[in-house]
């Protein structure tokens, strides 16, 4: 019996209270559709000694990138953080698994176009062409930049989107499920 698609759950929750539950609980969501979630928490079977003097943020992020390489697929929480956009260390990690080849899933519980949340972020005139700087507002009607929208696309992923009330955006799993089974109905096939 082969084993479950060991997927990637890249996203800003590490910095949510309670990190370590809400990933378990992303976790026993992808387990009931044929999936292993990999958590940036969880510890690497062989991780070499030497991390182990290497500042945190360092160690945190080849833990992370061992995490992805080990994996046959990202599922990323693109939900804008802190701006207009995707958290940026999510963006890295989706095209670290793109340049492996392999597939990236993505969701986000707003589904507002990027230019929308872009031009209200900055203060501007939905029509705005350009930004207080001088710079081109992007008009392409995407979700979010469109390298995302390439890498999620190119990789053979999905998007998967929906507007919840901004009270909910950081505690509701619907839109993660709905993600993860889209996902599972691609990687066990």
């Amino acid at each position: 019996m082969s084993s479950a698609p060991r997927v990637y759950l890249a996203g800003p929750d590490v910095f949510l209270p309670a990190p370590e539950a809400w990933l378990e609980r992303k976790k026993a969501i992808c387990a009931l559709h044929g999936l292993s979630g990999i958590s940036p928490f969880d510890p690497l079977a062989e991780e070499p000694v030497h991390w182990s003097a290497l500042p945190d943020w360092h160690g945190i992020g080849l833990r992370n990138e061992a995490h992805i390489t080990g994996a046959d697929a990202v599922i990323a929480n693109l939900t804008p953080f802190r701006g207009p956009s995707a958290d940026a260390g999510t963006v890295f990690e989706i095209g670290f698994m793109r340049a492996l080849g392999r597939p990236v899933f993505g969701y986000a519980t707003t589904a507002r176009p990027f230019t929308e949340r872009t031009t209200s972020h900055v203060g501007l005139h939905a029509a705005a062409e350009r930004d207080p700087d001088g710079l081109l507002v992007e008009r392409f009607g995407l979700f979010d930049n469109l390298m995302i929208a390439v890498g999620i696309t190119g990789s053979g992923g999905e998007l998967v989107t929906e507007e919840l009330p901004p009270e909910q955006r950081w505690s509701d799993l619907a839109v993660f499920e709905r993600c993860v089974m889209r996902a599972a109905a691609k990687l066990l096939r």
